[in-house]
Protein backbone atom coordinates (compact mmCIF):
# COMPACT_ATOMS: atom_id res chain seq x y z
CA UNK A 1 0.00 0.00 0.00
CA UNK A 2 2.47 2.32 0.47
CA UNK A 3 4.12 2.01 -2.66
CA UNK A 4 1.33 2.02 -4.33
CA UNK A 5 0.27 5.59 -2.58
CA UNK A 6 3.25 7.18 -3.34
CA UNK A 7 4.41 6.10 -6.49
CA UNK A 8 1.32 4.81 -8.56
CA UNK A 9 -0.86 7.58 -10.54
CA UNK A 10 -3.88 5.54 -10.40
CA UNK A 11 -5.04 2.32 -9.01
CA UNK A 12 -8.31 0.68 -9.59
CA UNK A 13 -8.96 -1.90 -6.42
CA UNK A 14 -11.14 -4.94 -7.10
CA UNK A 15 -12.08 -7.45 -4.56
CA UNK A 16 -13.05 -10.90 -5.23
CA UNK A 17 -15.76 -10.55 -3.04
CA UNK A 18 -17.68 -8.79 -5.32
CA UNK A 19 -16.30 -10.26 -8.57
CA UNK A 20 -17.47 -13.69 -7.22
CA UNK A 21 -21.03 -11.89 -6.32
CA UNK A 22 -21.10 -11.25 -9.98
CA UNK A 23 -20.50 -14.48 -11.31
CA UNK A 24 -23.26 -15.96 -8.58
CA UNK A 25 -25.73 -13.62 -9.67
CA UNK A 26 -25.05 -15.33 -13.64
CA UNK A 27 -25.42 -18.36 -12.55
CA UNK A 28 -28.54 -18.14 -10.42
CA UNK A 29 -30.34 -16.40 -13.42
CA UNK A 30 -28.81 -19.08 -15.87
CA UNK A 31 -30.50 -21.57 -13.58
CA UNK A 32 -33.43 -20.05 -13.02
CA UNK A 33 -33.95 -19.80 -17.06
CA UNK A 34 -34.10 -16.08 -16.77
CA UNK A 35 -31.51 -16.02 -19.61
CA UNK A 36 -32.85 -18.73 -21.48
CA UNK A 37 -31.07 -19.58 -24.43
CA UNK A 38 -28.50 -16.25 -24.27
CA UNK A 39 -26.06 -18.27 -22.18
CA UNK A 40 -24.13 -20.87 -24.50
CA UNK A 41 -23.29 -24.18 -22.68
CA UNK A 42 -19.64 -23.84 -24.50
CA UNK A 43 -18.99 -19.95 -23.20
CA UNK A 44 -16.21 -19.34 -20.76
CA UNK A 45 -18.84 -18.22 -18.19
CA UNK A 46 -19.30 -21.62 -17.37
CA UNK A 47 -15.20 -22.11 -16.81
CA UNK A 48 -13.11 -23.23 -19.03
CA UNK A 49 -14.39 -26.96 -18.92
CA UNK A 50 -17.42 -25.96 -20.05
CA UNK A 51 -20.82 -26.27 -18.85
CA UNK A 52 -22.79 -24.67 -16.33
CA UNK A 53 -22.81 -26.92 -13.77
CA UNK A 54 -18.57 -25.84 -13.13
CA UNK A 55 -19.78 -22.47 -12.86
CA UNK A 56 -19.83 -23.34 -8.62
CA UNK A 57 -16.87 -25.31 -8.79
CA UNK A 58 -14.24 -23.16 -10.78
CA UNK A 59 -15.73 -19.52 -11.29
CA UNK A 60 -12.35 -17.91 -11.26
CA UNK A 61 -12.16 -18.21 -15.26
CA UNK A 62 -15.31 -15.95 -14.99
CA UNK A 63 -14.62 -13.71 -12.41
CA UNK A 64 -10.44 -13.58 -14.35
CA UNK A 65 -12.78 -12.46 -17.64
CA UNK A 66 -14.70 -9.52 -16.16
CA UNK A 67 -11.30 -8.26 -15.08
CA UNK A 68 -10.10 -8.64 -18.55
CA UNK A 69 -13.31 -7.00 -19.75
CA UNK A 70 -12.62 -3.58 -17.45
CA UNK A 71 -8.99 -3.78 -18.95
CA UNK A 72 -10.54 -4.25 -22.86
CA UNK A 73 -13.04 -1.38 -22.03
CA UNK A 74 -10.20 0.59 -20.24
CA UNK A 75 -7.98 0.41 -23.38
CA UNK A 76 -10.62 0.68 -25.66
CA UNK A 77 -9.98 4.23 -26.88
CA UNK A 78 -6.58 3.57 -27.76
CA UNK A 79 -7.46 0.79 -29.92
CA UNK A 80 -10.27 1.93 -31.49
CA UNK A 81 -11.64 5.39 -33.11
CA UNK A 82 -14.14 6.93 -31.42
CA UNK A 83 -16.13 10.54 -31.18
CA UNK A 84 -14.78 11.42 -27.84
CA UNK A 85 -11.87 9.12 -27.36
CA UNK A 86 -9.99 9.15 -23.97
CA UNK A 87 -6.40 8.21 -22.99
CA UNK A 88 -5.05 6.85 -19.64
CA UNK A 89 -3.28 9.98 -18.96
CA UNK A 90 -6.53 12.25 -19.17
CA UNK A 91 -8.23 9.19 -16.43
CA UNK A 92 -5.20 10.09 -14.00
CA UNK A 93 -5.54 14.21 -14.90
CA UNK A 94 -8.95 14.46 -14.32
CA UNK A 95 -10.12 12.12 -11.29
CA UNK A 96 -7.08 12.46 -9.49
CA UNK A 97 -7.10 16.11 -7.19
CA UNK A 98 -5.19 15.17 -4.78
CA UNK A 99 -1.97 12.99 -5.56
CA UNK A 100 -2.46 10.31 -2.68
CA UNK A 101 -6.02 10.38 -3.63
CA UNK A 102 -5.85 8.40 -6.56
CA UNK A 103 -7.67 4.82 -5.98
CA UNK A 104 -10.77 4.45 -8.23
CA UNK A 105 -13.97 2.00 -7.75
CA UNK A 106 -15.14 0.87 -11.35
CA UNK A 107 -17.93 -0.51 -12.45
CA UNK A 108 -19.00 -2.26 -15.80
CA UNK A 109 -22.37 -2.62 -17.27
CA UNK A 110 -23.68 -4.63 -18.74
CA UNK A 111 -22.19 -6.96 -16.83
CA UNK A 112 -22.37 -10.09 -18.58
CA UNK A 113 -19.90 -8.75 -21.83
CA UNK A 114 -17.81 -12.57 -20.80
CA UNK A 115 -16.54 -14.16 -24.34
CA UNK A 116 -19.37 -15.21 -26.30
CA UNK A 117 -22.11 -14.51 -23.69
CA UNK A 118 -24.56 -12.88 -25.27
CA UNK A 119 -27.78 -11.38 -23.01
CA UNK A 120 -30.33 -8.87 -24.00
CA UNK A 121 -29.17 -5.10 -24.28
CA UNK A 122 -29.55 -2.60 -21.57
CA UNK A 123 -31.91 0.68 -22.75
CA UNK A 124 -29.64 2.97 -22.88
CA UNK A 125 -30.56 4.80 -19.72
CA UNK A 126 -30.46 2.12 -17.29
CA UNK A 127 -27.25 1.07 -18.36
CA UNK A 128 -26.37 4.56 -16.72
CA UNK A 129 -28.62 4.15 -13.93
CA UNK A 130 -26.99 0.80 -13.60
CA UNK A 131 -23.29 2.01 -13.18
CA UNK A 132 -23.89 4.20 -10.11
CA UNK A 133 -25.73 0.68 -8.65
CA UNK A 134 -23.53 -1.22 -5.89
CA UNK A 135 -24.51 -4.35 -7.32
CA UNK A 136 -21.81 -3.50 -10.72
CA UNK A 137 -19.51 -2.05 -8.61
CA UNK A 138 -16.36 -4.60 -8.78
CA UNK A 139 -15.57 -3.47 -5.25
CA UNK A 140 -18.07 -4.04 -2.18
CA UNK A 141 -18.75 -0.78 -1.69
CA UNK A 142 -21.80 1.96 -2.43
CA UNK A 143 -20.95 5.11 -4.24
CA UNK A 144 -23.89 6.29 -4.70
CA UNK A 145 -24.33 6.80 -0.56
CA UNK A 146 -20.96 8.77 -0.36
CA UNK A 147 -19.18 11.57 -1.73
CA UNK A 148 -17.46 11.82 -5.22
CA UNK A 149 -14.53 14.03 -6.17
CA UNK A 150 -14.97 13.24 -9.85
CA UNK A 151 -16.14 10.86 -12.24
CA UNK A 152 -15.56 9.53 -15.13
CA UNK A 153 -18.10 7.48 -18.21
CA UNK A 154 -16.15 5.60 -20.91
CA UNK A 155 -19.13 4.05 -23.11
CA UNK A 156 -18.58 2.22 -26.51
CA UNK A 157 -20.79 1.44 -29.07
CA UNK A 158 -23.19 3.84 -30.98
CA UNK A 159 -24.15 6.60 -28.36
CA UNK A 160 -24.38 10.24 -29.12
CA UNK A 161 -22.97 12.91 -26.85
CA UNK A 162 -26.24 14.04 -26.19
CA UNK A 163 -27.14 10.77 -24.36
CA UNK A 164 -24.04 10.95 -22.26
CA UNK A 165 -24.60 14.88 -21.40
CA UNK A 166 -28.83 14.02 -20.89
CA UNK A 167 -27.91 11.14 -18.31
CA UNK A 168 -25.62 13.33 -16.33
CA UNK A 169 -27.63 15.60 -15.89
CA UNK A 170 -30.71 12.77 -15.20
CA UNK A 171 -28.27 11.38 -12.62
CA UNK A 172 -26.64 14.41 -10.90
CA UNK A 173 -29.21 15.17 -8.81
CA UNK A 174 -28.97 11.92 -6.70
CA UNK A 175 -25.21 11.57 -6.57
CA UNK A 176 -23.45 13.51 -4.20
CA UNK A 177 -20.36 15.49 -5.59
CA UNK A 178 -17.36 17.68 -3.15
CA UNK A 179 -18.57 21.43 -3.33
CA UNK A 180 -16.05 22.95 -4.96
CA UNK A 181 -15.75 19.93 -8.07
CA UNK A 182 -20.10 19.85 -9.09
CA UNK A 183 -18.84 19.51 -13.05
CA UNK A 184 -16.02 16.91 -11.87
CA UNK A 185 -16.96 14.36 -14.91
CA UNK A 186 -14.76 13.29 -17.63
CA UNK A 187 -16.45 11.51 -20.42
CA UNK A 188 -14.85 8.94 -23.31
CA UNK A 189 -16.96 7.75 -26.36
CA UNK A 190 -15.44 4.97 -28.36
CA UNK A 191 -17.31 3.83 -31.66
CA UNK A 192 -16.89 0.07 -31.69
CA UNK A 193 -18.63 -2.01 -28.86
CA UNK A 194 -17.90 -4.94 -27.10
CA UNK A 195 -18.46 -8.71 -28.93
CA UNK A 196 -22.13 -9.67 -28.60
CA UNK A 197 -23.94 -5.80 -27.19
CA UNK A 198 -24.62 -3.06 -28.54
CA UNK A 199 -23.19 -0.59 -26.28
CA UNK A 200 -21.68 -0.72 -22.74
CA UNK A 201 -20.71 1.19 -20.41
CA UNK A 202 -17.19 1.41 -17.74
CA UNK A 203 -17.52 3.64 -14.96
CA UNK A 204 -14.57 5.10 -12.88
CA UNK A 205 -15.06 7.21 -9.66
CA UNK A 206 -12.73 8.81 -7.48
CA UNK A 207 -15.44 8.01 -4.43
CA UNK A 208 -15.04 8.35 -0.24
CA UNK A 209 -16.91 4.88 -0.32
CA UNK A 210 -13.70 2.99 -0.76
CA UNK A 211 -12.40 4.15 2.72
CA UNK A 212 -14.36 1.36 4.37
CA UNK A 213 -12.28 -1.10 2.06
CA UNK A 214 -8.98 0.17 3.56
CA UNK A 215 -10.28 0.55 7.53
CA UNK A 216 -11.19 -3.61 6.83
CA UNK A 217 -7.64 -4.29 5.41
CA UNK A 218 -5.96 -2.42 8.04
CA UNK A 219 -7.99 -4.21 10.98
CA UNK A 220 -7.27 -7.90 9.03
CA UNK A 221 -3.75 -6.79 9.03
CA UNK A 222 -3.42 -5.97 12.75
CA UNK A 223 -4.95 -9.13 13.89
CA UNK A 224 -2.15 -11.26 12.71
CA UNK A 225 0.68 -8.38 13.06
CA UNK A 226 -0.27 -8.18 16.79
CA UNK A 227 0.62 -11.31 17.31
CA UNK A 228 3.40 -11.43 14.82
CA UNK A 229 1.62 -14.09 12.57
CA UNK A 230 3.61 -15.15 9.58
CA UNK A 231 6.08 -11.64 9.87
CA UNK A 232 9.20 -14.45 9.99
CA UNK A 233 8.48 -15.39 6.24
CA UNK A 234 8.90 -11.64 5.09
CA UNK A 235 11.85 -11.27 7.17
CA UNK A 236 13.89 -13.39 5.54
CA UNK A 237 13.35 -11.63 2.21
CA UNK A 238 16.44 -8.77 1.55
CA UNK A 239 15.18 -5.58 2.38
CA UNK A 240 12.64 -6.21 4.35
CA UNK A 241 12.77 -5.43 7.81
CA UNK A 242 10.15 -4.86 10.67
CA UNK A 243 9.98 -1.14 9.93
CA UNK A 244 8.69 -2.15 6.59
CA UNK A 245 5.48 -3.24 8.54
CA UNK A 246 5.41 0.10 10.29
CA UNK A 247 5.85 2.07 7.65
CA UNK A 248 2.90 0.33 5.51
CA UNK A 249 0.67 0.32 8.43
CA UNK A 250 1.23 4.02 8.61
CA UNK A 251 0.67 5.02 5.49
CA UNK A 252 -2.67 3.06 5.15
CA UNK A 253 -3.74 4.87 8.38
CA UNK A 254 -2.77 8.43 6.40
CA UNK A 255 -4.33 7.32 3.79
CA UNK A 256 -7.75 6.76 5.18
CA UNK A 257 -7.45 9.92 6.93
CA UNK A 258 -6.96 11.49 3.38
CA UNK A 259 -10.28 10.16 2.89
CA UNK A 260 -11.90 11.99 5.28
Amino acid sequence: MKELSEHADCVLPIENESLFDIVSKINQMTNSGKLGSTVKQSSLVTSSAGGIKHLQEKPFDAMNNIVANLLLNLTSSARFEGSLNMDLNEISMNLVPFPRLHYLVSSLTPLYTLADVNVPSRRLDQMFSDAFSKEHQLLRADPRHNLYLACALLVRGNVQVSDLRRNIERLKPSLQFVSWNQEGWKTGLCSVPPVGHSHSLLALANNTCIKPTFIELKERFMKLYKKKAHLHHYLHVDGMDQNSFSEALSSLSNLIEDYN
